[in-house]
């Protein structure tokens, strides 16, 4: 069952879990369950997803049931009207706070401005060597994206060399082998935490938080981050 954090007669926000699909994609063959497919039957009504999430990363996914719904909210997200939060665990200590302002170019060869803040809520040294290093350091990020362009935190992160750990596209594979070789852990530390939105039909202003993944809290856990 999927869990469920927001529904209403016209809309419904799911917190997915890592490793699902949005819906059937030809790039992911291997995959037998999506979250469309999953919350349709769950719900036994049609849901139209208003955004994506990529199938590694958890957190809040907006679905709405009526067509009209549906239009209205991807207005909201190509004006920019939707505020997004994500929450990240990053190779190395990052700034206390910072804004990347870094064109990102598209499957189709098209450069577009893309814009991410974040700031730190945490960090550790763990007394454990990584190559040359004899401790390991890491961070916990709050990102609040402006743009969505696809893949736009994992390559804003790497930009900054601060990569998402157990991103395996864009982050760092020396440090992805380490987590699965230290801890067993594979999932990508990537979480959609909150959204805040106009409703569409009542005007009212929705403000809905996700809660992490355990595999996400493990690694808080691991970290001595339980409280942030």
């Amino acid at each position: 069952m999927l869990e469920i954090v927001y529904q209403d007669e016209h809309l419904i926000v799911i917190n997915k879990p890592h490793g699902l699909l949005v819906h059937r994609s030809s790039i992911a063959s291997d995959a037998k369950e999506f979250a469309l497919q999953l919350l349709r039957d769950q719900v036994n009504r049609r849901v139209s997803p208003v955004h994506r999430l990529d199938r590694k990363t958890s957190g809040l996914l907006l679905f709405a049931f009526e067509k009209e719904v549906e239009i209205a909210l991807h207005k909201q997200f190509q004006e920019g009207l939707i505020k997004k939060k994500y929450k990240a665990i990053l190779r190395g200590y990052a700034p206390d706070q910072m804004d990347i302002d870094y064109p990102l170019t598209n499957d189709n060869g098209v450069v577009q401005e893309s814009f991410t803040s974040f700031i730190t809520l945490a960090r550790v040294e763990l007394d454990i060597a990584f190559g040359k290093h004899p401790t390991s350091r890491y961070s916990l990020v709050e990102a609040s994206p402006t743009t969505g362009r696809m893949h736009q935190l994992r390559k804003h992160f790497a930009h900054i060399f601060y990569p998402i750990i157990g991103d395996r596209k864009h982050g760092c594979n020396k440090q992805n082998k380490f987590f699965k070789e230290q801890w067993e852990m594979t999932t990508m530390l990537l979480h959609a935490s909150e959204l805040e939105f106009m409703h569409p039909v009542t005007g009212e202003k929705i403000h809905i938080h996700a809660a992490l993944q355990d595999e996400f809290k493990r690694m808080m856990e691991l970290m001595k981050w339980e409280n942030s």
